[in-house]
Protein backbone atom coordinates (compact mmCIF):
# COMPACT_ATOMS: atom_id res chain seq x y z
CA UNK A 1 0.00 0.00 0.00
CA UNK A 2 1.17 3.48 -0.81
CA UNK A 3 2.32 5.75 2.00
CA UNK A 4 2.35 9.06 0.15
CA UNK A 5 -0.94 10.93 -0.11
CA UNK A 6 -0.63 11.63 -3.85
CA UNK A 7 0.12 7.96 -4.52
CA UNK A 8 -3.05 6.98 -2.61
CA UNK A 9 -5.04 9.42 -4.74
CA UNK A 10 -3.57 7.96 -7.92
CA UNK A 11 -4.64 4.47 -6.83
CA UNK A 12 -8.21 5.67 -6.31
CA UNK A 13 -8.28 7.47 -9.66
CA UNK A 14 -6.87 4.40 -11.44
CA UNK A 15 -9.58 2.22 -9.90
CA UNK A 16 -12.32 4.61 -11.06
CA UNK A 17 -10.90 4.79 -14.57
CA UNK A 18 -10.48 1.03 -14.68
CA UNK A 19 -14.18 0.56 -13.92
CA UNK A 20 -15.17 3.12 -16.57
CA UNK A 21 -12.85 1.64 -19.20
CA UNK A 22 -14.03 -1.90 -18.51
CA UNK A 23 -17.60 -0.74 -18.94
CA UNK A 24 -16.81 0.74 -22.37
CA UNK A 25 -14.88 -2.38 -23.43
CA UNK A 26 -17.76 -4.59 -22.31
CA UNK A 27 -20.21 -2.49 -24.31
CA UNK A 28 -18.03 -2.86 -27.41
CA UNK A 29 -17.87 -6.64 -26.94
CA UNK A 30 -21.67 -6.72 -26.63
CA UNK A 31 -22.08 -4.80 -29.89
CA UNK A 32 -19.60 -7.12 -31.61
CA UNK A 33 -21.66 -10.14 -30.56
CA UNK A 34 -24.85 -8.38 -31.65
CA UNK A 35 -23.30 -7.52 -35.02
CA UNK A 36 -22.22 -11.11 -35.63
CA UNK A 37 -25.64 -12.48 -34.72
CA UNK A 38 -27.39 -9.87 -36.92
CA UNK A 39 -25.02 -10.69 -39.75
CA UNK A 40 -26.07 -14.34 -39.64
CA UNK A 41 -29.75 -13.38 -39.86
CA UNK A 42 -30.18 -10.14 -41.80
CA UNK A 43 -27.64 -7.89 -43.50
CA UNK A 44 -29.76 -4.73 -43.31
CA UNK A 45 -30.03 -5.05 -39.55
CA UNK A 46 -26.31 -5.81 -39.41
CA UNK A 47 -25.60 -2.56 -41.27
CA UNK A 48 -27.37 -0.55 -38.56
CA UNK A 49 -25.49 -2.42 -35.85
CA UNK A 50 -22.24 -1.86 -37.75
CA UNK A 51 -22.81 1.91 -37.73
CA UNK A 52 -23.37 1.85 -33.98
CA UNK A 53 -20.37 -0.40 -33.46
CA UNK A 54 -18.06 1.87 -35.44
CA UNK A 55 -19.29 4.88 -33.47
CA UNK A 56 -18.57 3.06 -30.19
CA UNK A 57 -15.11 2.04 -31.40
CA UNK A 58 -14.29 5.59 -32.52
CA UNK A 59 -15.50 6.98 -29.21
CA UNK A 60 -13.42 4.49 -27.23
CA UNK A 61 -10.34 5.30 -29.30
CA UNK A 62 -10.89 9.03 -28.83
CA UNK A 63 -11.10 8.54 -25.06
CA UNK A 64 -7.94 6.35 -25.12
CA UNK A 65 -9.81 3.31 -23.81
CA UNK A 66 -8.50 1.31 -26.78
CA UNK A 67 -5.75 2.18 -29.23
CA UNK A 68 -6.73 3.97 -32.44
CA UNK A 69 -5.09 1.28 -34.60
CA UNK A 70 -7.03 -1.41 -32.75
CA UNK A 71 -10.30 0.39 -33.42
CA UNK A 72 -9.43 0.83 -37.09
CA UNK A 73 -8.43 -2.82 -37.40
CA UNK A 74 -11.72 -3.98 -35.88
CA UNK A 75 -13.76 -1.64 -38.09
CA UNK A 76 -12.00 -2.90 -41.21
CA UNK A 77 -12.51 -6.51 -40.17
CA UNK A 78 -16.24 -6.07 -39.56
CA UNK A 79 -16.67 -3.99 -42.72
CA UNK A 80 -15.16 -6.85 -44.70
CA UNK A 81 -17.47 -9.36 -43.01
CA UNK A 82 -20.46 -7.18 -43.83
CA UNK A 83 -19.33 -6.72 -47.44
CA UNK A 84 -18.79 -10.46 -47.90
CA UNK A 85 -22.22 -11.19 -46.44
CA UNK A 86 -23.84 -8.73 -48.86
CA UNK A 87 -22.07 -10.29 -51.83
CA UNK A 88 -23.07 -13.82 -50.89
CA UNK A 89 -26.79 -12.95 -50.68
Amino acid sequence: MANIKSAKKRILIERERNVANNSVKSEIKTYIKKFKSDLAVDTTKAEETFKTLTAKLDSAARENVIHQNSANRKKAHFAKLLDDAKKSK
